[in-house]
Parts: structure tokens; sequence; C-alpha cells
């Protein structure tokens, strides 16, 4: 097999020295990022397109973008990690030493026109409800979010998102690990003498 996966946290500390260390070891040919041009474009250059957005994709599509920075950026602040900073560490260094990259994610467009057209009311309450919550009545993180979270308890907030929120599951999830899947199965038959870091 010529791929190895690095499970990272998009805000963790821990996650920009994971990614120098199996770099600096595995040496790899290719990096394989789950992001999409748009995602990468914003990690790159630290800016979101508002009004463009609106114009293009709607009020809702705006919106919902708006909860998911406000969340990861409220999140963030705990570590003192930018949303993505290990992907921008893996970048830099691909450039620097010439490793080609590859970029394996669902375009994010795509992604929240599903989300938006199947997520139900009831999850559209619970999410809701769960974010004032959050806002008004903190709760201890069960982790430290400088670190990548252990297996089992990833795989218990899987569960737990999955049984409160099925359809955003599906989207976010489900259909993304397998548009993932497909891409990083197409670069291992392309590339099969190359090493692959995804």
């Amino acid at each position: 097999m010529n791929i190895t996966l690095l499970g990272t946290s998009h805000i963790a500390r821990e996650s920009l020295a994971k990614v120098k260390e199996i770099i600096k070891k595995l040496n790899p040919d290719i990096i394989a990022l789950e992001l999409d041009n748009t995602r990468l474009k914003a990690i790159l250059t630290g800016k979101k397109k508002t009004l463009p957005a609106i114009k293009k994709f709607g009020l809702k599509v705006f919106l919902f973008n708006l909860i998911g920075a406000f969340i990861e950026k409220s999140l963030s602040k705990h570590t003192g990690i930018h949303p993505g900073s290990e992907m921008k560490v893996a970048i830099k260094i691909a450039k620097k030493q010439n490793i080609k990259i590859f970029l394996i994610d669902q375009p994010i467009d795509i992604t929240i026109k599903k989300l938006l057209s199947t997520i139900s009311k009831k999850e559209k309450y619970q999410l809701i409800k769960d974010i004032i919550q959050g806002l008004f009545f903190k709760k201890k993180i069960p982790f430290d979010l400088n670190r990548i979270p252990p297996r089992a308890t990833i795989e218990k907030l899987l569960e737990e998102t999955k049984e409160k929120y099925p359809n955003i599951y599906n989207i976010l999830v489900t259909e993304r690990n397998k548009y993932m899947s497909k891409a990083l199965y197409k670069l291992m038959h392309e590339f099969q003498n190359k090493k692959i870091l995804a």
C-alpha cells in the first residue's frame, strides 16, 4: 500500500508537530489534503468572501457558513491556533520540498447546498438550541483542545452527532468520506510507485 493517513484536528497545536514529523519521516512524493479550491484559498489568504458568497449562493448558505466559522473561531481561541494551520504547514513544506499537492475534498458549495436541502426542521431547532446553550451555558470540554482527541472520544462524539443530527452527519461525514475515499483510491492507482500522505 502506497498511502499513509494522518488524522488531525484543525485547531490543535499537536497537529502542527505531527504534520512536520510525519513529512520528515515519510518523505512523501504527494500530499493529499482534506480541502477544496475555495477552502484552500480561504486558508492561504485568511480571507473569506462575504457579499459575493451571498449573491452567488444566497443568504441561507452565507448564514450557515457564518455559524460554522463562528464555532471554529470560538474553539480556536482556546488553543491560539487558527483553523487549518496544519494544512498551511503541509503546504509550506510541500512547496519548499517540491512535493505535489492534491485536494481531495468535495467542493464546499456542493456540501453546503446538499446540507441545506436535506437538514430537517428538528435538526435546525436542535442546532440553534445547542448554539445558544453553548454561548450562555458553557460546558467543560472533555479533552485538551491542543491535542488530537483519542480515537474513543472521536467515535463517541461522532455517534452522538449521528444520533442528534442524522442528515447533517450523512452530508458532512458519510458522503464526504466516500468522496475523499474515491479521490484517494484514484491517486493510489494513478501513482502506484509514489508515497502518498493524506
